[in-house]
């Protein structure tokens, strides 16, 4: 009986961090679920066509807004290479003004482009219509690039800044990111995202690791006992 006792105090810290371990995998399984029931509606409205502009829009929705682009202003937002036959060619984001019917300027992310200075492209003039999803405007951080506001080129999408600094009021707290065909192969026109955001979906791992954890933590107990019943 007193061989027992020796494993009353281990068994009992096992037992409580079994079940915590069981607990935290069971909470990873139903943020799975949850997580690939966002991701199922993410496709949904990819595929079906976009919907207007709601008054709290999120980055999973693809939208739409209507007005006139403001021609003749736009900036480069990011600084990216990309490959092509040729080799590695520097570019952008082109970022131009939309005046939407609704009253806010919108900053459109029209896509990549193969510029090292923003130039403005000719866009449909008159009433038309922008489809993409809304990103955010960033504050920028710690290790953000320091704008060059001189030459248009900026490293922060700060929708609010870079407005005033084009000269814009009444600009809208979000920036939309352009969604559309690609261009032909070497074109300058911009790339349009195809896409739209997904949030990581991890929690398959995250569920198996906590799992494992269990059941290796039941092996080293079953040895750890063993080896301790059979001590004199």
């Amino acid at each position: 009986m007193n061989k027992y006792r020796r494993l009353r105090n281990p068994g009992i810290a096992a037992f409580i961090l079994f079940w915590i371990l069981i607990a935290l995998g069971v909470w990873q399984a139903h943020r799975r679920v949850w997580k690939e029931g966002i991701l199922a509606q993410i496709h949904a409205a990819e595929i079906a066509p976009p919907i207007p502009l709601p008054a709290q829009p999120t980055r999973f929705e693809k939208v739409s807004i209507a007005g006139h682009w403001v021609a003749g202003k736009a900036v480069l937002y990011s600084d990216e290479v990309h490959d092509s036959p040729s080799g590695p060619i520097e570019g952008g984001e082109l970022v131009m003004p939309f005046q939407t019917d609704a009253g806010p300027v919108v900053l459109v992310d029209l896509g990549w482009v193969p510029q090292k200075r923003p130039q403005a492209i000719a866009m449909p003039a008159g009433e038309t219509q922008a489809v993409g999803y809304i990103h955010q405007s960033d504050t920028g951080g710690w290790f953000a690039g320091t704008d060059d506001v001189a030459h248009g080129l900026y490293y922060t999408l700060n929708t609010a800044k870079i407005g005033a600094d084009m000269g814009l009021t009444n600009v809208a707290p979000f920036a939309l990111v352009a969604m559309g065909p690609l261009p032909p192969p070497g074109s300058p026109l911009p790339e349009p995202a195809q896409n739209l955001p997904r949030p990581p979906n991890n929690h398959y791992q995250y569920e198996l690791t906590w799992f494992g954890f269990a059941l290796v933590l039941v092996f080293e107990f079953f040895f750890y006992a063993r080896k301790r019943l059979r001590e004199p």
